[in-house]
């Protein structure tokens, strides 16, 4: 693979003070997703132990691939069902933490298991069953399936007010409420009032902060000179912050709600230390009556986690060839799959035992490196410690979770826009004027931009799974007369043009 223009390549040491100062860029890259899920997911889950456990399994991801693969690990949305399946079939919230740690620990095996196979059979195989022309639109996808996440959080403020409302739900869902009152109804549900949030920030508040954070972005990455050219993550979000900000003084004093976009009540609710997993976990033990209780529960937790591994694992390919082409380098020969695949798997065990999340590539990491041309693996080693530290740090990481949504918005239209520009350049010397490439690249835009994804049982095929699947299956079937010719040079096929890149 050819040199991209880095100015801190893989190896490369940056002074520390400058080091310092992209870590954290990086983090601030990385935060609001992290910290999201256990947000969704609720029962007490805490975002700070969340910030750690990714940090601890970045670390281990990178001593997995000897140091040669530069990019953060965090909290991983395609669990997100498993790990609600893991509370749900869980005889007490204790126990629940308990599973979503065996969750991990058994999806981190399939990836165990695969980087064995892989080990010993080799990654032609994966070459030439997603070739560029699969992968790239493929990558793509990861960022225009993410759009709709960053235009939604750039008309969106951080300042939310109380509300109530009501909802009829079963019994096994009462604990995720915050519950003013319950009626049990002859049909075993309940009729349910509880506690609630609304935002209140005007969306063209929001959308001023947003477009702040976005053009100080994009022209201190033209514009800026030396190490302001390499940060303009942090100028745009700072230069964001301080307009919401201003909004929300005024907000204040005129006691209007829709000028309100940073919710500083979160100070008064600073989490001081982080309430991790294994902790929690370690007081379920006494909650199974029997073995056989909790085999049952490890059997729903089987079927709940498993099947995600299998379909994460090709979005793990697609991360690493969108990385691998930013770096100019393929990631999938040195350290090699079996590396990455032992990272993620095992990085995600532990960030699941510190802090209840399986951990993932990130995509916005990775679009970090992209528009700093900083690749320089030191930086993610101080980033994974930033976050470890920053974990016991309450006034510091709140002041991090008070970045507004659409502040970070701002930012995400470029960390996405660099993803999928990124994977469209995999393709940018493919003949499209042959309708097998064009096809080709054609359903995988397509399903994924349209959303395609199904569930199966307990099992979620995202947007970019679907899409990746259809995209192999359509260049197995344009090619398969290809194949049958005993002579191909005359037309090259379209696995070989896209490779000559």
């Amino acid at each position: 693979m050819s040199q991209t223009n880095l100015t801190y390549n893989v190896e490369d040491k940056p002074a520390w003070g400058k080091t310092f100062i992209f870590a954290f860029q990086q983090l601030l890259a990385i935060l609001a997703a992290t910290i999201a899920v256990p947000a969704i997911i609720g029962h007490g889950m805490s975002p700070s132990a969340a910030l750690f456990g990714a940090g601890a399994g970045t670390l281990v991801y990178l001593l997995f691939t000897k140091f040669k693969s530069p990019v953060f690990l965090g909290s991983s949305f395609a669990f997100i069902g498993s790990m609600f399946a893991a509370f749900a079939g869980a005889v007490s919230v204790s126990a629940g933490y308990l599973g979503l740690i065996i969750g991990a620990f058994l999806a981190g095996l399939v990836y165990v298991v695969i980087a064995i196979v892989v080990k010993f059979v080799g990654t032609a195989w994966i070459t030439k069953l997603m070739p560029a022309i699969v992968i790239g639109p493929t990558v793509a996808i990861i960022g225009l399936s993410l759009a709709g996440n960053a235009i939604g959080d750039l008309l969106s403020g951080s300042y939310y007010v109380p509300s109530t409302a009501t909802a009829i739900v079963a019994e096994a869902d009462l604990a995720g409420y915050s519950l003013i009152e319950s009626i049990k109804l002859a049909s075993g549900q309940y009729a349910i009032t509880y506690n609630t949030t609304v935002v209140s920030t005007n969306i063209w508040v929001a959308l001023v902060c947003g477009l702040v954070t976005l053009f100080s972005t994009i022209c201190v990455s033209t514009y800026g000179k030396k190490t302001l050219k390499m940060i303009p993550l942090i100028i745009g979000i700072i230069s964001g912050y301080i307009v919401a900000a201003i909004f929300t003084g005024i907000g204040y004093a005129a006691n209007n709600d829709a000028l309100k976009v940073i919710d500083f009540t979160k100070f008064q609710n600073m989490e001081w230390l982080p309430k991790f997993t294994f902790i929690e976990a370690f007081k379920s033990f006494k909650d199974f009556a029997d073995a056989g209780e909790f085999f049952g529960y490890f059997g729903t937790l089987v079927v709940a986690f498993v099947p995600v591994a299998f379909v994460v694992f090709a979005e793990h390919i697609a991360d690493h060839k969108n990385l691998g082409s930013i770096i100019g380098r393929d990631l999938l020969q040195e350290p090699g799959l079996h590396r990455t695949l032992l990272g993620d798997g095992v990085g995600s065990m532990a960030g699941a035992f510190f802090g209840g999340c399986p951990n993932t590539t990130y995509g916005e990491s990775v679009g970090t490196v992209a528009i700093s041309g900083n690749a320089s693996v030191r930086t993610i080693v101080v980033t994974a410690f930033l976050a470890m530290a920053l974990a016991f740090i309450a006034p510091f990481s709140t002041f991090l979770a008070t970045i507004p949504s659409c502040v970070m918005g701002g930012v995400c239209i470029a960390l996405y826009g660099f993803i999928a520009v990124s994977g469209l350049k995999m393709i940018q010397n493919t003949d499209l004027g042959d309708n097998r490439n064009l096809f080709v690249v054609s359903v995988i835009l397509i399903a994924g931009i349209g959303g395609l994804s199904l569930t199966i049982r307990k099992v979620t095929l995202t947007e970019v799974a679907c899409a990746l699947i259809l995209g192999i299956l359509v260049n197995v079937v344009v090619n398969i007369a290809r194949k049958k010719k005993s002579d191909d040079s005359a037309t090259p096929s379209p696995e070989v043009v896209s490779e000559d890149k």
